[in-house]
C-alpha cells in the first residue's frame, strides 16, 4: 500500500510533499470573511442565526450553565474520567517545567534593565464537535495556558442536536479548569472570540483545531488576536531497523492515516524484508478498522516508503521532511536524538508509539505540520505568555552616553529622537 521512492531523489520527495498542500478555497475565504463581518456588526444575533443555520438548533442562551455542565459530566463513564484525570496530571507534570522566568540586570552608573514574563489575560480555545470531539485536545490546549498563569480561559464548541455540550467535552473542560463554555462553533465562534459579542468576551489568543472555515477564520483574525498555528493534514514518519515489529510499524502508520485522506504516512528503513511484512500488515489491519476508507485513501495517495543505506541517511531525509511526528523504532534510539533537527515530537524506541503522546504521556500533541517543524514548535506554556522589557537610565549614565545616542539618531535622520536626549543633557 506504500509507494516506494528513491531516497536519493530529493526533487521527487519535494513534489510528493507539496502535493498534500491544498490551496485555499476562494469560496471558503469569501464565506468566512462575510461571517466574521456579520459577527462584528451584529454580535450575539449573528451567532444565534448561524447556530440555527449550521447546527440546526435554536438556542436561548449561548453560555453553558453550571447545571448543564454538571448534568453532562454525570453522563461520562467514571473510568474515562479517571483516565483523563491521570492524563491531565502527566501533561501538567511535563509542562510545569516550561515556566519562563524574567531577569533583572544592574549595570554601573545607576543603569538597570530586564525582562518580565506576563501571562495573557484571556485565551479562547476552539473545540470541534461531532465525531471530531476529542477530550485530549481540551487538555492539551487548556493546561499549558493554566500553568502559564492565564486567569480566564473561554471555550467555544458547537452544540449537539439538542443544544447541549457533548458530555466528554464538558468533563475534560472541568478537569482542565476552563472558566466558561459557549455553545457556538465554526467561523462565527472564532469571530466572537476575536472581536467579542454581548455574551462572549474578546480574548487575546485563540488556539485549537477546526475545519477549513475555522482555520480560515483564524487566519483572517490574526493581528486582531494571536493564534496558535494554521494546522495542515497530520503526518507521521517512522524510521525502523530490522528489529522493528512490522505489525507495530504498520499500526503506527495507520494511526495517522485514519485522520484525513491527505494525512501522510512515511516509512524509512534499512531492511527490505521489513517492508514486505509492513505492507502485508497495512492491508490486514486497515481492513478491520472503522475508518478503513479514509486509511486506504490516505495510504494510496500519501503513503510512501524509502529503503536507505543506513539510519544516518534515514534521519537526514527526515530532517528534510520535518515531520509532525517522528518515531525512531531502532535499537538504542536515544543515541540518535541529537541528530534529529526538525520534528514536532520524537518518540523513542520500539514501544513508544505516537498514540502515547497523543493522549497520556505528557508531551503536547498540538504540533507543527506540513514541514513547519523546521521553524515552529509544539504548543507550550511559552505560547501563553508575553515578554515585556524595561530599562532605567540615571542622569549620570545619560551624560556619559547621550552624545553616542544623538549621533546614531542623527545618522538615521530622526532629529526628534536626538532632541529627546539633547533636552535632558546638562551643560551642553
Amino acid at each position: 500500500m506504500l509507494k516506494q521512492m528513491d531516497p536519493n531523489n530529493v526533487e521527487q520527495l519535494r513534489t510528493f510533499l507539496q502535493g498534500r498542500m491544498a490551496d485555499a478555497d476562494p469560496q471558503v475565504f469569501e464565506r468566512t470573511a462575510k461571517i466574521i463581518q456579520d459577527v462584528k456588526e451584529n454580535g450575539d444575533a449573528a451567532l444565534f442565526k448561524y447556530t440555527e443555520q449550521f447546527d440546526h438548533v435554536a438556542l436561548k442562551n449561548l453560555k453553558a450553565s453550571e447545571e448543564e455542565l454538571a448534568d453532562a459530566c454525570a453522563k461520562v463513564d467514571p473510568g474515562l474520567i479517571a483516565d483523563l484525570e491521570e492524563a491531565a496530571a502527566n501533561i501538567t507534570y511535563y509542562h510545569e517545567q516550561q515556566r519562563m522566568k524574567g531577569y533583572h540586570l544592574d549595570k554601573e552608573d545607576g543603569v538597570y534593565l530586564g525582562q518580565r514574563i506576563l501571562p495573557l489575560a484571556r485565551v479562547g480555545v476552539y473545540v470541534p464537535g461531532g465525531r471530531a470531539a476529542y477530550p485530549s485536545t481540551v487538555l492539551m490546549n487548556v493546561l499549558p495556558a493554566k500553568i502559564a498563569g492565564v486567569k480566564e480561559i473561554v471555550m467555544v464548541t458547537p452544540p449537539d442536536k439538542e443544544g447541549k455540550i457533548l458530555p466528554v467535552i464538558a468533563a475534560a473542560a472541568k478537569i482542565a479548569g476552563v472558566t466558561s463554555i459557549y455553545k457556538v462553533g465554526g467561523a462565527q465562534a472564532v469571530a466572537a472570540l476575536a472581536y467579542g459579542t454581548q455574551s462572549i468576551p474578546q480574548v487575546d489568543k485563540i488556539v485549537g483545531p477546526g475545519n477549513a472555515y475555522v482555520a480560515c477564520a483564524k487566519r483572517l483574525v490574526f493581528g486582531r488576536v494571536d493564534i496558535d498555528m494554521i494546522a495542515g493534514p497530520s503526518e507521521i514518519l517512522v524510521i525502523a531497523d530490522a528489529n522493528a515489529d512490522p505489525g507495530a510499524v504498520a499500526a503506527d502508520l495507520i494511526s495517522q492515516a485514519e485522520h484525513d485522506p491527505r494525512a501522510c504516512s512515511i516509512l524509512l528503513t534499512t531492511d527490505t524484508k521489513l517492508v514486505e511484512k509492513v505492507q502485508e500488515q497495512l492491508k490486514e489491519q486497515s481492513a478491520q478498522l472503522e475508518r478503513r476508507s479514509i486509511i486506504e485513501e490516505s495510504l494510496l495517495h500519501y503513503g510512501t516508503l524509502m529503503i536507505c543505506k543506513d539510519i544516518a541517511q534515514c534521519i537526514s531525509i527526515s530532517n528534510l521532511i520535518a515531520p509532525e511526528h517522528l518515531e525512531l523504532m531502532v535499537e538504542n534510539a536515544k543515541d540518535y536524538l541529537d541528530q534529529v533537527k526538525n520534528a514536532g515530537s520524537v518518540f523513542l524506541g520500539y514501544i513508544t508509539c505516537e498514540s502515547i503522546g497523543d493522549y497520556f504521556g505528557g508531551t503536547n500533541h498540538v504540533l507543527p505540520t506540513n514541514g513547519t517543524a523546521r521553524f515552529a514548535s509544539a504548543l507550550s506554556c511559552d505560547d501563553f505568555v508575553k515578554r515585556s522589557c524595561y530599562l532605567h537610565y540615571s542622569e549620570e549614565a545619560l551624560q556619559r552616553d547621550g552624545k553616542k545616542i544623538i549621533n546614531i539618531a542623527d545618522h538615521e535622520g530622526l532629529g526628534g529622537h536626538a532632541n529627546a536626549v539633547k533636552v535632558r543633557l546638562k551643560n551642553e
